[in-house]
């Protein structure tokens, strides 16, 4: 299949076929999965998983890639969503769900976020982005690379870095390095929020100015006496917060917000 990338929509098309296989190794298909390809491209992971699946859903914005896909595998084994991922409506698609996918890098922060409004019917998911995004999605705290997007993914999901992909395994080739991660959604309910709003209020207030501490950052929702109840420092920073720490302020404010409201 012959396409020109298109620079607005992000695309650099995976062509190193031991890099594929290696893919598809860590995603390990088995016949019945319901797995969803998010931007298949030029099938590069489609046709080796047609090999071993039943059948199998994509989901493309690039009407040319739609045609041409259109035209080369039969209806009842590819369901072509001919849609923006952004907005798609993966609750449609049942669950269970298996989702991969080579994310275009300019959106594959918000369409993480997408995603994780899903969780519930998600078995699992194994995406290709920019390394840098992917060490950040897997950050421990205490490191530069723990963040908000850290903390809202690893609050959803257990976060796994499987493997560097480098630039050259792509055609355009990138200017940045690969990574695949996989991501398992977590469903322990002693991690819930009771209040998932205001969780990521209280998130985003706290990386606001990241070299701030929180006695400064979080001066709006606790005082002196909240940090002590906590068992909380108010000297460290967001970034030497655990996700259950985070979890732990929401839950303590929650009783407080519902107070206000009503």
């Amino acid at each position: 299949m012959h396409h020109n990338p298109r620079k607005r929509f992000g695309q650099n098309f995976l062509i190193d076929q031991q890099v594929i296989a290696h893919i598809i190794d860590a995603i390990y298909p088995q016949k019945n999965d319901r797995i969803i390809e998010i931007g298949p491209g030029l099938g590069a992971l489609t046709r080796p998983l047609l090999q071993v699946v039943d059948h199998l859903d994509v989901v493309e914005l690039d009407r040319d890639i739609v045609d041409k896909l259109d035209k080369e595998f039969p209806k009842e084994k590819l369901t072509i969503h001919s849609a923006d991922a952004l907005k798609f409506d993966f609750s449609v698609l049942g669950s269970g769900l298996r989702i991969i996918g080579n994310l275009p890098y300019n959106i594959s922060t918000p369409l993480l976020f997408h995603l994780s409004q899903f969780s519930e019917q998600i078995l699992d998911m194994h995406f290709m982005l920019q390394k840098e995004v992917v060490e950040r999605m897997v950050g421990m705290p205490s490191t530069s690379d723990y963040g908000r997007l850290s903390i809202m993914l690893q609050y959803r999901f257990d976060m796994e870095y499987v493997f560097s992909v480098p630039a050259e395994s792509f055609r355009p080739v990138p200017k940045v390095e690969s990574a695949i991660v996989r991501m398992i959604p977590r469903h322990k309910a002693s991690m819930n929020a009771k209040d998932e709003a205001l969780f990521s209020q209280i998130v985003s207030a706290a990386f606001s100015q990241r070299r701030k501490t929180l006695r400064n950052t979080l001066n709006h929702h606790l005082k002196p006496d909240d940090f002590a109840s906590l068992g909380i420092d108010p000297g460290l920073r967001a970034e030497n917060l655990s996700v259950a720490q985070f979890v732990a302020i929401t839950n303590y404010l929650a009783p407080i917000s519902d107070n206000m409201t009503t």
